[in-house]
């Protein structure tokens, strides 16, 4: 698992929507704090929670100079669908071959979901050389962080 002052890991996957853009973490770094919010289902209620939580707080996360990504297994086209239901204005990025989930440590299976290999509940803020200077991972998946405590780790990168 990945944790603080350790370099992230370098990951591409895809962008949102049926489009099929390639999502390259490197592309979005060195523009002021990254952070990466994993998620392990998109239209399960805590993560819907989560992921409406987080837009709510958007503009204060861009006020301190934050981008960020929610990332999960889901399909692309489910999580174009997904921020459209909640009308969410940040980017949400498909890991399907579960690799970014893998190298971060985080892979979770919920046998009586019929989910395996999804992402545990986590948030990480990297810094513009991709070091990690904050990292929540959940003890159980319903649980969401404390976004006081992300936001004033962002406000401090």
């Amino acid at each position: 698992m990945v944790s603080t002052n350790e370099a992230a890991p370098q990951f591409t996957a895809t962008y949102r929507g049926s489009d099929h853009e390639t999502f390259d973490l490197a592309e979005h770094l060195g523009d002021g704090p990254t952070v990466l919010a994993f998620f392990p289902g998109a239209f399960t209620p805590p993560c819907s929670n989560e992921m409406v939580a987080l837009q709510e707080r958007l503009d204060d996360f861009e006020a301190a100079g934050a981008t960020l990504f929610g990332v999960s297994a889901d399909s692309a086209f489910t999580l174009g669908a997904f921020a459209d239901e909640y009308d969410l204005e940040f980017d949400l990025v498909s890991d399907m071959a579960g690799d970014a989930i893998e190298a971060y440590g985080l892979s979770l299976d919920l046998p009586d979901l019929g989910l395996y290999g999804v992402a545990n509940r986590a948030v990480f803020v990297l810094d513009e050389d991709r070091t990690v200077t904050y990292s929540w991972v959940a003890d159980d998946p319903t649980n969401e962080p404390d976004y006081a405590d992300l936001l004033t780790a962002v406000e401090a990168v």
